[in-house]
Parts: structure tokens; C-alpha cells; sequence
């Protein structure tokens, strides 16, 4: 289910960084995704060359789509109260979607307020089966007996 990232090339590059930086912002807001009350899932990161706090959009864990097996697993393993919340921003957004407005300023989705919650239990399941699969293929060889 994970997406090809250049995310870790360029947290490792602070010119670079510093360069995406504005786009990636600016995208963030335009998509409006947080203007519907949902989550976009940037990731704030605090680079250690550079001391300006900063933020890189990632993927929208809110609008990954559930008929993969692996979400739909994730999703199970989301605690109740953050899957309620899932359910009422997907609910809201839908209604807002439907009427042609935007949630007002207070309940707009806040930066510091998105964060990525799905996207790492999605991982861990990755891992789990890549792990699985592995221990399922492993191939034993029988060690030649040494004589005297």
C-alpha cells in the first residue's frame, strides 16, 4: 500500500528542503482538504541542521482509499475514539462537499492539528506480512554430518 516518497530525500537536504518548502505549503492550503475538516497528514519535522520548524504534506491519510486488505486492517486497529473521528471528518466533509461550502475558520483542520495516524499502523502491517512472507519461504538445508 505504501506510495513511492521522496520524503526522506528531502528532509535529508536542507537547501533542498528549504527550496519545497513554500510549494508544499502552498499545496497543503490549495488542496482544501483542511478547509473540509480533514486530515492531509503533514508530518512536522524539526531538522537539526537548520533551526526553523518545518513541514513537509505527505499523503492524505483521510482519503486513502479502504479496499485494500491492508487499510481495512489498519482501520480495525485504530482506537475507537480516533476512528470516530475518522468517520464524522470523512461524514462532514461529504455534507460540505454536497452543499458547495467550506467549514467555517474555527473547525477548519489546524496544521498542528494533522497529523499522520493511519499511515504508520499501515506500515507496521506491511511489515508484519513482508516479515511473514519471509519466515514462510525460508529454506533449510540440512548440514553434512562430519565423520571421524
Amino acid at each position: 500500500m505504501s506510495t513511492p516518497s521522496l520524503a526522506n530525500f528531502i528532509r535529508k537536504r536542507p537547501a533542498l528542503l528549504r527550496w519545497i518548502q513554500p510549494i508544499a505549503d502552498w499545496y497543503a492550503d490549495a488542496a482544501g482538504y483542511r478547509k473540509l475538516g480533514l486530515r492531509y497528514g503533514s508530518i512536522a519535522l524539526r531538522n537539526r541542521k537548520t533551526p526553523i520548524f518545518q513541514q513537509y504534506v505527505l499523503m492524505a491519510d483521510d482519503l486513502i482509499p479502504e479496499e485494500n486488505d491492508t487499510v481495512l486492517l489498519a482501520l480495525k486497529r485504530l482506537p475507537p475514539k480516533e476512528a470516530y473521528d475518522r468517520v464524522f471528518r470523512l461524514r462532514r466533509a461529504f455534507q460540505c462537499s454536497l452543499a458547495h461550502q467550506l467549514l467555517p475558520k474555527d473547525q477548519q483542520t489546524k496544521p498542528e492539528d494533522d497529523y499522520l495516524y493511519l499511515t504508520p499502523i499501515i506500515k507496521e502491517i506491511e511489515a508484519e506480512a513482508q516479515e511473514r512472507d519471509d519466515l514462510e519461504t525460508m529454506v533449510f538445508k540440512k548440514r553434512k554430518e562430519q565423520q571421524h
